[in-house]
């Protein structure tokens, strides 16, 4: 029997976590000269106290769904992608191959195939590292991170060889075409006569995030396949005597995580710059590790820490351009936040644990 409810394991210990990170970052405002609370406020007003607002903590959001949702899928299988970042350069690489060089009548037929194009993409390019776990027991952790540098460096070769238009000096392809840009959510909304705000960031791929997280909910707990790579990731020994063969497992689960994190490919460069940019990720693919891991690799948790730091994104950003904060100091906070739901989180799970387990003897001793 478990120490603690399900509940708190899902909301209390995350709500806390994140309290003890709101707090130190709170001091640290203070420490520098800054109103914590004004600075609070103006985060909150940044992020979600307006449509322009929800739209870019949306947008961050959609790109940490995809990339937390990767990060899961190996979790449960007992890997640590760190390749995301890598695997999401790539997805856009074949986001932009697929609207480059077919002529689509449409954006809808289009979004079909670039979502192909950035799953296969990005599924490929874990491939290898997925191998080499699996077959030469090379650690995924370290080719995971190997191939996010490769990736770096095949993305500045492929846009300067191939794709940038000749004469320009802008390391980027060229423009898609105008009827493949993605509609925003505010302009499907105004479409159907809902008044919306024409300043909108996020667009329908953010529906495609939680599509994707819907799916993995479905893969891992309602299928086979999925119960074998949650069997696998509790115990390989046990998995082998249950007939779970191990090599596939590691193949598949890598798969599926590569072609997850190369979706949000779709999101940067199909939604947003309409071209393909260096450097488009931003660093989404190291912080989907922070987002699986305050939401417990679970989807709904996933989606729910993406928003959260979607929020310190665009709130953070904000920060910066009103007041005196650095924009490092929004990485600390950031960071913080990392810390505490992740490195730091036995420092709160074991006192709550501890506080339970004298509950229920309490209780059970009161029962006699």
């Amino acid at each position: 029997m478990d120490v603690m409810p399900k509940w708190a394991e899902v909301v209390l210990v995350p709500l806390i976590s994140l309290l003890l990170a709101a707090i130190i970052s709170a001091l640290i405002i203070l420490a520098i000269g800054e109103d914590p609370i004004a600075a609070a406020k103006l985060m909150v007003e940044g992020a979600v106290g307006s449509v322009r607002g929800w739209s870019y903590t949306l947008y961050y959001a959609t790109n940490f769904i995809f990339t937390g949702l990767a990060v899961s899928i190996a979790f449960h299988a007992r890997m640590f992608n760190i390749g995301g970042e890598g695997q999401a350069m790539l997805g856009g690489m074949g986001v932009a191959l697929a609207c480059l060089y077919v002529p689509w009548p449409h954006w809808s037929i289009a979004l079909m195939a670039a979502i192909v194009m950035a799953a296969a993409f990005g599924a490929l390019w874990a491939l290898i590292p997925a191998y080499l776990q699996a077959k030469r027991g090379s650690h995924i952790v370290i080719t995971t991170i190997m191939f996010n540098f490769i990736a770096s460096a095949l993305l500045i070769f492929v846009i300067n060889e191939f794709l940038k238009p000749v004469g320009s000096q802008d390391p980027s392809s060229a423009r898609f075409a105008a009827h493949l840009d993605l509609p925003t959510l505010n302009s499907i909304l105004s479409s159907m006569g809902i008044k919306s705000s024409k300043d909108d960031s996020v667009n329908v791929t953010f529906l495609v995030s939680l599509l994707c997280a819907f799916g993995v909910w479905l893969l891992l707990w309602r299928t086979r396949l999925g119960y074998e790579i949650r069997a696998f990731g509790h115990s390989e020994s046990a998995a082998k005597y249950a007939g779970i063969n191990p090599v596939k497992i590691t193949v598949v689960a890598m798969l599926i995580s590569g072609g997850l994190a190369g979706l949000m490919g779709i999101n940067t460069v199909m939604g947003e710059a309409e071209r393909l940019v260096l450097n488009s990720t931003e660093g989404a693919g190291f912080i989907g590790i922070a987002v699986a891991l305050m939401g417990r690799s679970h989807p709904v948790g996933v989606v729910i820490a993406a928003v959260l730091f979607g929020f310190l994104y665009q709130g953070g950003a904000e920060l910066a351009f009103w007041t005196s904060i650095p924009r490092e100091l929004i990485v600390v906070i950031q960071a913080l936040v990392i810390l505490f739901t992740g490195a730091l989180d036995n420092m709160v799970r074991m006192p709550l644990e501890r506080i339970f387990l004298m509950v229920r003897r309490n209780k059970s001793a009161g029962d006699v």
